[in-house]
């Protein structure tokens, strides 16, 4: 990891995420028209915050670890921009799964 990336930790609830890179190319070497490459929906935990707050100020652990591989709603989230990379910051609460290990 980069050194802004290391010294980044989301605040709360939030989770920095590494969007997984669209396919614009096929096995056979054909390029893939950009409007029909489908969104990417799937991303890669970078950073998670502490977790967020109860009402009695008990601190709820977040969901998902560092290195998780999730699915991600198709509109929201926050564009980061670090090292000359775009990430997306969600609320732990808008992840829609997390993908078992195998």
């Amino acid at each position: 990891m980069a050194g802004a990336l290391k010294r980044f930790i989301p605040l709360f609830d939030r989770v920095l995420v590494q969007k997984a890179e669209a396919i614009t190319k096929t096995s056979s070497g054909i390029l893939i028209p950009e409007k029909s490459v489908a969104k990417v929906l799937i991303g890669k935990v970078v950073a998670v915050g502490e977790g967020a707050r109860s009402e009695n100020g008990a601190t709820i652990p977040p969901v998902v670890a560092v290195g998780d591989e999730v699915m991600l709603p198709e509109f929201g989230g926050t564009k980061v921009t670090l090292e000359e990379k775009d990430y997306f910051l969600f609320r732990d609460s808008d992840l829609l799964a997390k993908f078992k290990g195998e």
